[in-house]
């Protein structure tokens, strides 16, 4: 299948370079448009991907479509190119928070069936170890969406979800990464006090985190279990553990996500 960007933010550039090296995609079967000439010459040379002149010429030679910019530029793009659409009728791929497959349906008027599949990429996408989910709306076959999913399994892990867990989703996958960093910088900041430099800290702890994250998903036991493994009786663990406990960690976690999920549906409100 041919694919289309319309945009190649950092998202859009990281997914182009993620389906080209993973072999899902050719570049030559890739089409960009961008605003801007002078990114889109030198991205479509670094890439060997074609360049179109107008978002209509990119519609008539893509059976896939992905909307890759700002939401508040949907109205405007879609009015554009809704003609196009109609006649060429390739599955239209949206990777923008807070927009459902219901609120792009009818930005695009549409009459014409035209599949329709929402995507949740997130941040960690740009160096291949994203987590996405994907929905598609009932004109999207199974083959459309399997493809669309293996696009995005070419950048990190990929699931298909009910439409009703985006915004949990969004909590989980596409703002926790902020919480990570903020974890993480927190770690170290603690080890800064006690005299280490930041940069040392800041590796440490990061790497702390990812074995971490690489030993939940490779072992067959819970978090919980795992913590219990590393907590010795009596030990420094438990202690920073039960402090942990105390100062209310669990529960602010719990308190950012429901914040997230409530922002994001509220949003879609919009």
């Amino acid at each position: 299948m041919k694919v289309g960007f319309i945009g190649i933010g950092n998202m859009a550039s990281a997914i182009i370079k993620g389906i080209i090296q993973n072999g899902h995609t050719s570049n030559q079967d890739i089409y960009v448009h961008n605003t801007t000439p002078e990114k889109l010459a030198i991205f479509t040379a670094e890439t060997g991907t074609h360049a179109c002149s107008s978002n209509k010429e990119l519609v008539e030679k893509v059976d896939i479509l992905i909307l890759a910019a700002k939401p508040n530029v949907f109205p405007a793009i879609l009015t554009e190119i809704k003609a196009e659409l109609a006649i060429h009728r390739p599955v239209v791929v949206s990777i923008a928070a807070g927009t459902t497959i219901q609120k792009l349906s009818e930005l695009l008027n549409d009459n014409n069936d035209t599949p329709i599949i929402r995507v949740m990429p997130n941040l960690n996408s740009q160096i291949g170890e994203g987590m996405t989910a994907i929905c598609g709306n009932n004109y999207a076959t199974p083959e459309q969406k399997a493809f669309v999913l293996n696009m995005f399994k070419a950048v990190g892990e990929a699931i298909e979800l009910p439409e009703k867990d985006f915004s949990t989703f969004t909590a989980l996958a596409g703002s926790s990464p902020a919480f990570v960093f903020l974890f993480i910088d927190s770690l170290a900041r603690a080890a800064v006090k006690n005299g280490m430099s930041k940069e040392t800290a800041t590796k440490i702890a990061a790497q702390a985190v990812l074995g971490s994250g690489k030993l939940v998903l490779d072992s067959s036991e819970t978090p919980w279990n795992l913590i219990d493994q590393v907590s010795s009786p009596g030990g420094t663990t438990v202690e920073g553990v039960l402090t942990l406990e105390d100062t209310g960690f669990v529960s602010s976690i719990t308190k950012a996500v429901q914040a997230v999920i409530d922002k994001d549906q509220a949003m879609m409100q919009q």
